[in-house]
């Protein structure tokens, strides 16, 4: 099935220059087929030619508008089920120069978690359209990951570990889907809407609100186990604390009784007089 992007579009631009077939146009805007003008299919936000979508088979694992748009508004079109074959067949006549060869990146592969090459993208469409429903925007948490930090002696309050600014500050690595290069981003700059650029071959990425939050959620999770960890080695610093106590008392007192039999046994006792 083609993708179709939905009225909750906020006109971000962020997915047009991801498409493999230019299949995006900004709303309003003529778009161009098979030689010709056809009028807009949106006067308001942007659009998606059907014709031309091939849910990016043959080029990505996953249909590159809806990894990038920031309200997850880039769903499949439960009202054209179109199978593995014909979307490869439209890459092919969009792209005659180009060989796909017998194996090439889709999301209907095994690998993409997607369905079967031969079946209907129906019911995996019905899917993302329950799991990508379109939603506002979700700020940044306050914290949802902490920075490792220096242990507080025995005798201090232990403090959390979580603090907004380090949370911000942490480095999340990013895949450009253009050139494959790695590079890595702030947290504090994934909130969905921000357009990102790949410091390698400067292709343009907008983090999903989907993405931002399955990210937030790791963070979360890292944050609980860090937090963990540093309660039980505070738990254990101050009973290692407590029990280094006792042991010192027990050798100073044993010292100390030994000690007094030492002399107890040297010095002689004073000797009685004739006279009592």
């Amino acid at each position: 099935m083609a993708t179709v992007i939905t009225d909750e579009c906020i006109n971000c631009a962020a997915c047009e220059p991801e498409c493999p077939n230019t299949a995006i146009y900004e709303g309003g805007v003529e778009y161009q087929h098979e030689g010709s003008a056809h009028q807009a299919l949106s006067e308001d936000f942007f659009y998606i030619i059907p014709d031309r979508c091939s849910e990016c088979v043959g080029f990505f694992d996953e249909e590159a508008c809806a990894v990038v748009c920031p309200v997850d508004c880039c769903i499949p079109d439960p009202d054209r089920p179109e199978t593995e074959v014909q979307l490869i067949e439209r890459a092919r006549v969009l792209h005659p120069d180009e060989n796909f060869g017998d194996s090439f990146p889709s999301r209907f592969s095994d690998d993409a978690g997607g369905a079967d090459a031969g079946e209907p993208a129906a019911e995996a469409g019905s899917t993302a359209t329950e799991s990508a429903a379109p939603a506002s925007p979700v700020p940044a948490p306050a914290s949802p990951v902490p920075a490792p930090a220096t242990p507080a002696p025995a005798a201090a309050v232990t403090e959390p570990v979580v603090e907004a600014s380090s949370v911000l500050d942490f480095p999340v690595p990013v895949l450009c889907r253009s050139c494959e290069g790695e590079y890595e981003v702030d947290f504090r700059f994934l909130t969905p809407g921000t357009v990102l650029r790949c410091p390698l071959c400067q292709a343009s990425f907008s983090p999903g609100q989907r993405v931002f939050l399955e990210i937030s959620r790791s963070l979360d999770r890292y944050a609980d186990l860090m937090n963990a960890e540093v309660d039980r080695h505070e738990s254990a610093v101050k009973g290692e604390g407590e029990s280094h106590e006792a042991n010192i008392a027990d050798l100073k007192k044993a010292s100390a009784d030994e000690l007094r039999r030492i002399v107890e046994s040297l010095l002689e006792r004073p000797r009685r007089s004739m006279f009592g």
